[in-house]
């Protein structure tokens, strides 16, 4: 199991989060949900307005917006 992030912009698209982006992916949803936690506001300055949580290939969760919170 690797979880991992989906940037997307506001109309749900997947965009390149460039040097802000999660890489590679995460043993654990914990550790992935902190990473975005400690990394959202570097996220949304480089353009990504939400993000979906995955696991391998299911949707765990999201559409998660970051726009709002800034």
């Amino acid at each position: 199991m690797t979880f991992q992030w989906r940037c997307e912009n506001s109309s749900g698209a997947a965009v390149d989060a460039g040097a802000a982006g999660p890489g590679e992916g995460f043993p654990s949803q914990a550790d992935a949900e902190s990473w975005v936690g400690e990394n959202w506001r570097e996220l949304a300055r480089a353009g990504v307005a939400q993000v979906v949580l995955l696991e391998d290939d299911r949707e765990v969760y999201g559409p998660m917006r970051l726009d709002n919170a800034l």
